[in-house]
């Protein structure tokens, strides 16, 4: 059977909870349709280039989809009618990647940043020369004088 991933934007009133549910209805779609959902990610609430249907914000969700084509496409439909979706889209691929997306990998690498306590406070780093002080070699260098050619 050919691989898919579907990404969906719900809107943004919507509770994560309710998000994932309606990533569970469309995969109950799918396994109806003689498919699998491989892996369903939820991405989290975030802001939208542009508003779409009155919202700054959306739910986004990726499935990654082992189904015939008549499964997707029924899958589709129902997204397309369904009123909680702002948008979807469905992009066929060559193999499953069962590798946590870049998305969530974005969100774990967050993790492994030192926090502000253990930064260098302004106290603790080198101190600046000030701008009336001139380099050792500018000082020590004359200018060669234009009529000496």
């Amino acid at each position: 059977m050919p691989y898919y991933e579907s990404v969906l934007i719900a809107r943004q009133d919507l509770s994560a909870q309710q998000a994932e549910s309606m990533a569970e209805q469309f995969a109950g779609v799918i396994t109806n349709g003689g498919g699998k959902v491989a892996k369903t990610e939820y991405w989290g609430l975030k802001s939208l280039a542009y508003r779409m249907k009155k919202n700054r914000k959306g739910h986004y969700l990726q499935l990654t989809i082992d189904a015939p084509a008549d499964a997707v496409q029924e899958m589709e439909r129902q997204m397309g009618l369904h009123e909680d979706l702002l948008r979807h889209l469905t992009v066929r691929t060559e193999e499953l990647d069962e590798t946590p997306s870049v998305m969530m990998q974005a969100k774990s690498s967050r993790d492994d940043r030192p926090r502000r306590d253990d930064r260098p406070r302004r106290d603790d780093r080198p101190a600046k020369p000030a701008r009336d002080e001139k380099p050792a070699e500018a000082s020590e260098s004359k200018p060669a004088e234009k009529g000496a050619e």
